[in-house]
C-alpha cells in the first residue's frame, strides 16, 4: 500500500469529511482571521481530489480542486508553507486560488500522531504580504488547537472504537450544528437495524459478545463501500444511522434498497452465518423544528414499525409512534406499579367440576390500573414484563397476593385451588422452586391449594431444567397444570414425562364446540388419551351452555369460561361463590 493510501485511510477514519459545520472548529477559524487581519481563513482537509473545508471564514464554497491547492502541498510535506505573492510564484500563479483573486497564503500542517498530514490550518489574503515569526508561531498554535479538537472528538465520546464511525453523540451535534447553519432545511434521518433482538440474543449465546463487534465492524465496512459519500453513525450494538438531504421518495427508496442489499449478503457479517433481515426506519424532519434526540427516537420507531410489519423499511407514522410512546410509558411505570398501593390487583375466574357441578377453584389473573392511562390490558403489559427483567418480581407479587387470599379463604372454610401463570423466564430461575415453597410455607396453607400453570411451549423451551423445577414442586404437593395444551409440539413420550396433575385444553379447540361432530370426536379422543396418562382435564374458554354440556358428555373434568363467569374482583368472586355457585347447570 502507498503512503497516500494510508494517509487517506487515516483521514477518512476520523469521519470529518462532509460532516456538518461545528462551532468548536469555527471558533478557531474566526480567531485565525482576527489575529492576521485577513478576510479568509479555513481548516482545509486534503481528500484524494479536493480540498474540503471543515471550517471556513470568507469562503462561499465548501471545497476546491486539490490540483494546485497549497493545502495539498502542506498535507503531503507536513511542512509550514508561505506564499507571499501568488502572482510571483511560478507554481501557483495559475492556480484556482490565484484566479479567484487570492495573493497571499500561509498554512500550518494538521498532522496525526502517526505522521499523516490531513491538511492545513490556513489564512489567505487578497494582497501580497510577508509573515512574521510571531504570526508563524500563532498559526502553528492554531493548527495544534485544531488537531487537539480532532483528537478530542475522536477519542472522547464521539467515535465508536469497534467501527471507527461517529456515534450517537456526534449525530446529535451534527444535527444541531446543521440547524444553526441551515434552519428549516429538509433532512431525513435513516435508522438501520441489522437483526431482531431475539436473533441477536440467540447468537450471543452461541459465540459471545465479540460477535457483536465483528458484526458491527463488517456492517460499517459494507455501508461505507455502498455509499462512500455518506457519513454513517454507529448508534449501538447492531444499529446504525445516517442523514439524507432530501425528502424525495424515489431517492429514499433507492437508498433504502441499496443499504438493504449491501447488508443482506448470504455470507453473513460475522463468525456465525446469520440470515440477516436488516430494516430501515426513515424519519423526515426540518432542521431546528425537532431536537436531535427526538429525531433519533422517531427514526428508531419507524425501524421498529418495519420490523413489526415484516417490511424492509418504513417511514415514520404519528399513529405508530403513539403506540411506541405508550409502550415506553408502560415500560417505565411497571416498577412503580409493583411498589404502589392499589395499581395491581388479582381477579379470579372460577373453575367448575363437571361431575359435582361445584366450583373447586379459580385462576388468578393479574390486572393493572395505570394512574394516568387507566386499565391496561394484560395482553399489552404482560409481554412487556416478560421482555424485561421484571418477570421475577411480578411473579413474586402475584404469588404473594394469591397465597394471602388462599390463606384467608381457608380460614373461612373455603377449600379452593387457586392457579397462577408462570412464564418460561421463571423456569430459567435457579431458585424458583425454592422461592415458591418458602412462600407457601410462610402462608401456612396446604400445598395443593396452589396450582402453577405453565404452557406446553415453555416446558419444551426450558427442557430438563424446567422439569427439575416442577418435579421439586410437585413432590412438595404443589399442583402443576399444563396450559394452552394442543398449541405446542410435544410428542406423546414427552407428554408422559410432564410433571403435571392436570392439562388445560386450549380455548381454540373449544370455541364453536357442539356444532361439528368431528370436533367432538377429536376432543373426546384427546380427553380419553389424557385420562389414560392420569391427567385431570380442564376445558377453558367455554362460552355457551351447548359447549358446557358437550364437554361434560365428552368426559372433561373441569370447566372454565365466560359462560360460567368472567374474571371477577375478589369481592365479586366471593359473592359469586355464595350466590351463583349453588345454581350451576348440570353437565348433562
Amino acid at each position: 500500500m502507498t503512503f497516500e493510501h494510508d494517509r487517506l485511510n487515516a483521514l477518512r477514519s476520523l469521519e470529518l469529511l462532509d460532516s456538518s459545520p461545528s462551532e468548536s472548529f469555527d471558533r478557531i477559524t474566526r480567531m485565525a482571521a482576527q489575529i492576521f487581519g485577513l478576510p479568509i481563513a479555513a481548516v482545509s482537509l486534503t481528500d484524494s481530489d479536493r480540498q474540503w473545508f471543515k471550517s471556513r471564514v470568507g469562503v462561499d464554497h465548501q471545497q476546491i480542486p486539490r490540483e494546485l491547492a497549497p493545502c495539498g502541498e502542506v498535507a503531503d510535506s507536513c511542512d509550514f508553507l508561505v506564499i507571499p505573492d501568488f502572482m510571483a510564484d511560478e507554481k501557483y500563479k495559475e492556480s484556482h486560488l490565484a484566479k479567484s483573486g487570492v495573493r497571499f497564503y500561509a498554512g500550518a500542517p494538521l498532522v496525526t500522531s502517526d505522521g499523516y498530514g490531513l491538511g492545513a490550518m490556513c489564512v489567505l489574503g487578497t494582497e501580497a504580504r510577508d509573515i512574521t515569526d510571531e504570526e508563524t508561531r500563532a498559526l502553528k498554535d492554531l493548527a495544534a488547537m485544531v488537531m487537539a479538537q480532532i483528537e478530542l472528538q475522536h477519542a472522547f465520546g464521539r467515535v465508536d472504537p469497534a467501527t471507527g464511525l461517529s456515534n450517537r453523540n456526534q449525530l446529535a451535534d451534527d444535527i444541531e450544528d446543521s440547524a444553526r447553519d441551515h434552519p428549516g432545511g429538509e433532512r431525513v434521518a435513516v435508522f438501520i437495524g441489522l437483526l431482531p433482538m431475539q436473533q441477536l440474543s440467540d447468537a450471543l449465546g452461541v459465540v459471545g459478545p465479540s460477535f457483536v463487534d465483528d458484526l458491527a465492524s463488517n456492517a460499517a465496512r459494507r455501508l461505507r463501500q455502498a455509499l462512500p459519500e455518506t457519513r454513517f453513525y454507529h448508534i449501538d450494538s447492531t444499529h446504525f444511522a445516517f442523514l439524507l438531504n432530501t425528502y424525495d421518495a424515489d431517492e429514499m427508496l433507492r437508498v433504502a434498497e441499496l443499504v438493504r442489499r449491501c447488508l443482506s449478503d448470504d455470507d453473513g457479517l460475522g463468525p456465525v452465518r446469520l440470515a440477516l433481515r436488516p430494516v430501515l426506519g426513515m424519519a423526515p424532519f426540518r432542521l431546528g423544528a425537532t431536537n436531535a434526540r427526538n429525531v433519533l427516537r422517531i427514526a428508531r420507531s419507524a425501524a421498529q414499525d418495519a420490523r413489526d410489519l415484516d417490511k424492509p423499511f418504513a417511514i415514520y407514522s404519528d399513529d405508530q409512534d403513539e403506540a411506541h410512546r405508550r409502550r415506553f410509558t408502560l415500560l417505565n411505570d411497571l416498577p412503580e406499579a409493583l411498589r404502589a398501593e392499589g395499581q395491581l390487583q388479582l381477579v379470579f375466574q372460577p373453575r367448575v367440576d363437571f361431575r359435582l357441578s361445584t366450583c373447586v377453584g379459580a385462576e388468578a389473573l393479574l390486572r393493572w390500573t395505570h394512574p394516568q392511562l387507566g386499565p391496561v390490558s394484560p395482553a399489552e403489559f404482560i409481554p412487556i414484563v416478560e421482555q424485561t427483567g421484571l418477570a421475577r418480581s411480578f411473579t413474586d407479587w402475584v404469588l404473594d397476593a394469591a397465597l394471602a387470599h388462599i390463606a384467608r379463604w381457608e380460614a373461612e372454610g373455603r377449600n379452593l385451588t387457586v392457579s397462577i401463570n408462570v412464564s418460561a423466564l421463571n423456569l430459567d430461575e435457579d431458585d424458583f422452586s425454592q422461592r415458591v415453597l418458602a412462600r407457601v410455607g410462610r402462608a401456612g396453607i396446604r400445598p395443593d391449594a396452589l396450582e402453577l400453570e405453565v404452557t406446553e411451549s415453555a416446558l419444551m423451551r426450558n427442557g430438563e431444567s424446567a422439569f427439575a423445577q416442577l418435579n421439586t414442586l410437585k413432590a412438595a404437593g404443589i399442583r402443576i397444570a399444563v396450559d394452552d395444551f394442543g398449541t405446542g409440539y410435544s410428542s406423546l413420550a414427552y407428554l408422559k414425562r410432564m410433571p403435571a396433575h392436570c392439562v388445560k385444553i386450549d380455548r381454540s379447540f373449544i370455541q364453536g364446540i357442539g356444532l361439528e361432530q368431528l370436533d367432538l370426536q377429536l376432543l373426546a379422543s384427546m380427553i380419553g388419551m389424557l385420562h389414560e396418562l392420569d391427567f385431570r382435564v380442564v376445558a377453558e374458554g367455554i362460552e355457551t351452555l351447548e359447549a358446557y354440556r358437550s364437554l361434560g358428555a365428552a368426559g372433561c373434568d373441569e370447566a372454565q369460561g365466560f359462560y360460567l363467569a368472567k374474571p371477577l374482583a375478589v369481592a365479586l368472586f366471593e359473592g359469586w361463590l355464595d350466590q351463583e355457585a349453588s345454581r350451576l347447570p348440570l353437565a348433562s
